[in-house]
């Protein structure tokens, strides 16, 4: 029996790339995927690309409330015995699933499986914009949700998403996974694209951009006082 996969993507007005994101998950073969899109009050046309894909997918409405909320509505309801998260704007590698799923083969006691991420210019950039940004030419180790498969128990012994985050909540799961020394691996081989457009949420939600800072420090003054 092959393992269900639960993939959740948040989207919050995600028609320009949601469709490619989606693509990107339905072109991991040979497993069974229980594929959640939590739409996190959208206003565009990210509900009808979505209903183009069902029943291959499953779609939630929600207020918006942030992609932490949305990442947990997704977990509430899928029914895997993984989970793996995709950002609505990114793209996967079409072998990740199968490289993560060989590395939990191959070591049993193995919670989370995590994978290389390279950045992209989104074609229709012009040159002025992407002059005043840097995308790395390299793929790199990438300890986010988006390159992670991770067992279904493993998660829940760090809990859901920090939903009072607007920017960064991916980082106090991982820093809180951290604390409880998982058994991880890092693979070299490349899962995931990351997409740099106009819309990134580093650049629309800058004036939460710090909450990434504050969670870091907030994570080690915690630590101080145990």
């Amino acid at each position: 029996m092959k393992p269900i996969i639960s993939v959740i993507i948040p989207v919050f007005n995600g028609e320009h790339y949601l469709a490619e994101a989606i693509e990107s998950v339905l072109s991991q073969k040979g497993f069974s995927l229980d594929i959640i899109v939590v739409d996190d009050g959208s206003t565009d046309r990210t509900s009808q690309i979505v209903q183009e894909y069902i029943p291959s997918l499953r779609y939630f409405f929600q207020d918006n409330a942030g992609s932490g909320a949305a990442r947990n509505k997704g977990i509430k309801e899928a029914r895997g015995d993984f989970f793996s998260f995709l950002d609505a704007d990114d793209i996967w590698l079409s072998n990740k699933l199968d490289i993560q799923i060989q590395a939990f083969l191959a070591d049993a006691e193995l919670e989370a499986v995590f994978g290389h991420v390279k950045q992209f210019f989104s074609p229709e950039l012009d040159e002025e914009f992407k002059s005043r940004f840097f995308c790395a030419p390299e793929a790199l180790p990438g300890c986010l949700p988006a390159t992670m498969l991770i067992k279904r128990d493993a998660f829940f012994r760090v809990g859901l998403f920090d939903e009072n985050w607007r920017v960064g909540e991916e980082v106090a799961w991982i820093l809180r996974a951290r604390e409880l020394h998982m058994k991880t691996i890092m693979l070299t081989d490349l899962t995931y694209m990351r997409r740099l457009h106009k819309n990134n949420k580093g650049i629309v939600s800058r004036p939460f951009i710090n909450d990434r800072v504050k969670i870091i420090k907030a994570h080690l003054d915690a630590k101080r006082k145990k």
